[in-house]
């Protein structure tokens, strides 16, 4: 693998690239609970592309360097998606030689006939690959289903020649980016995967749906959220008890880590004095809050 660092990339769809490892993406991969059978398989696959698609005959085992995560909003996936590719890089011992590439799916896809399909060329077939030669490279496509639309669910109606361009150029890019350079990963993630194009799930090498938090999860999640607020506010470490996680656990049923954190956000806000006063929060404002989330969910 190449020793040259990666730089800061400044093009069109590039929503963020930086180095790898990075301590703040190092953070996300501890602070994300899902199983950890299912952590190992993510990051053994996320090594594996790096060890065996080189040597391997495409036709016979067909590697195209995707991994797909799919499952409902505010789960961590892109969090995931994010410390997955820190501890892929830390596998191999590099500093700073690995790249990380954020694609802004947003600021390429364009209602006007054509332009998805080229800025989809310009960005996989210019940037990306421009960068993959020079480094063992990680890119990660957040909400991918806008790049790579299922086309058999698409209206007639909308603009449809761009709509399927745009995703047969995003597919002719994997294969042609999969043969070229086997020292790129791409790490995919959606909350509809039904709108992701089936062609583009055929050619995921592993694809793993992150379910809402557990029981067990929902306690992590909570005791990581006020461990971090305790660092602040000293005297709310009284609130991380066995008793208090647990009951704040179990009537989260079905609350996402997203919302299960900012529950805890909420009750900081309970009174104007405990927002003015952080130390002032009890386990009864967590409690509301942590209702008041749950019942939203379940309404």
């Amino acid at each position: 693998m190449t020793k040259a660092k990666f730089k800061k990339v400044d093009a069109k769809g590039v929503l963020d690239s930086r180095p790898l490892p990075d301590s703040d993406f190092d953070s996300l991969w501890e602070s994300i609970f899902v199983p950890a059978d299912q952590k190992d398989r993510l990051l053994s696959q996320g090594i594996l592309n790096f060890t065996l698609r080189e040597k391997v005959n495409p036709s016979k085992i067909p590697l195209h360097g995707v991994i797909l995560l799919v499952g409902p909003p505010g789960n961590g996936k892109t969090s995931l998606a994010r410390g997955l590719s820190d501890r892929i890089a830390r596998s191999f011992g590099t500093s700073g030689h690995f790249g990380y590439i954020e694609v802004e799916p947003h600021s390429i896809t364009s209602a006007s006939l054509g332009k998805s399909q080229r800025s989809v060329l310009d960005l996989l077939g210019g940037t990306i690959s421009e960068q993959a030669q020079n480094h063992p490279l990680i890119v990660l496509l957040d909400e991918v289903e806008t790049l790579a639309g299922n086309r058999a669910r698409m209206s007639m109606d909308a603009n449809p020649v761009d709509v399927h361009r745009a995703t047969d150029a995003v597919l002719a890019q994997i294969d042609h980016l999969a043969s070229q350079h086997p020292n790129l990963l791409f790490i995919a993630t959606s909350n509809f995967p039904q709108a992701i194009d089936d062609a583009f799930l055929s050619r995921a090498d592993l694809i793993e749906k992150i379910e809402p938090p557990t029981l067990d999860g929902r306690k992590f999640i909570l005791r990581d959220t006020l461990q971090e607020l305790s660092r602040l506010f000293p005297k709310t470490e009284k609130l991380i008890t066995e008793q208090h996680l647990n009951s704040l656990a179990n009537i989260s049923d079905g609350v996402d880590g997203r919302r299960l954190r900012k529950a805890v956000v909420t009750a900081c806000a309970a009174s104007k004095e405990t927002a003015l006063d952080i130390e002032r929060l009890t386990f009864q404002d967590l409690q509301a809050a942590v209702r008041q989330v749950a019942n939203i969910k379940c309404s």
